[in-house]
């Protein structure tokens, strides 16, 4: 019991500020069809992520990979795997962007001690459609991959998730 009233105290101040990001009625009127599935929370799902992607024409993304960390012998074989890495690292950012994180958290408290805290974190989604802006190196050992995604195809995904979601439902 303990453990989760500290939780909910740590954790109540950033669900609070969570919720100060409504979307005016005339924004969810132009939300997809799948927005409004009859499952009760998919509105609320989509009034959530809504608000990202009207504030956008495209969403950016950046992705880093280590050349030195590779696991392979021939240097250049170990530039084309940072390459891919950092191109990787660039798509999941973009993931996040448009699904969002699942976060898992645990905390445990001795005597009103944090004795432990741990997070943990999962992105999952489908992306299409992205723009491979550029792929430069940074410095002696890294790439940095630039990716892009096109509003409508933002609207697009969460569509279809948001119909994923409905039908799982049911």
């Amino acid at each position: 019991m303990k453990h989760t009233l500290f939780i909910a105290a740590l954790i109540g101040p950033f669900l609070a500020g969570c919720m100060t990001l409504g979307i005016p009625p005339a924004a969810e009127a132009n939300a997809p069809a799948a927005a409004a599935a009859p499952a009760a929370s998919a509105p609320a799902t989509a009034s959530m992520i809504a608000p990202m992607v009207e504030k956008r024409e495209t969403l950016v993304a950046t992705g880093y990979a280590v050349i030195s960390v590779q696991n392979h012998k021939l240097a250049a074989q170990q530039r084309l795997m940072a390459i891919r890495a950092s191109k990787l690292d660039a798509y999941r950012a973009l993931t996040e962007q448009v699904y969002g994180q699942h976060l898992d958290a645990s905390t445990t408290v001795a005597d009103m001690v944090v004795m432990n805290d741990t997070f943990r974190t999962r992105v999952e989604g489908v992306v299409y459609g992205a723009v491979l802006v550029s792929i430069t190196p940074v410095g002696d050992d890294t790439y940095e991959t630039t990716m892009s995604l096109d509003r409508q195809v933002v609207n697009d995904l969460r569509a279809l998730y948001l119909g994923q979601l409905a039908a799982r439902r049911k």
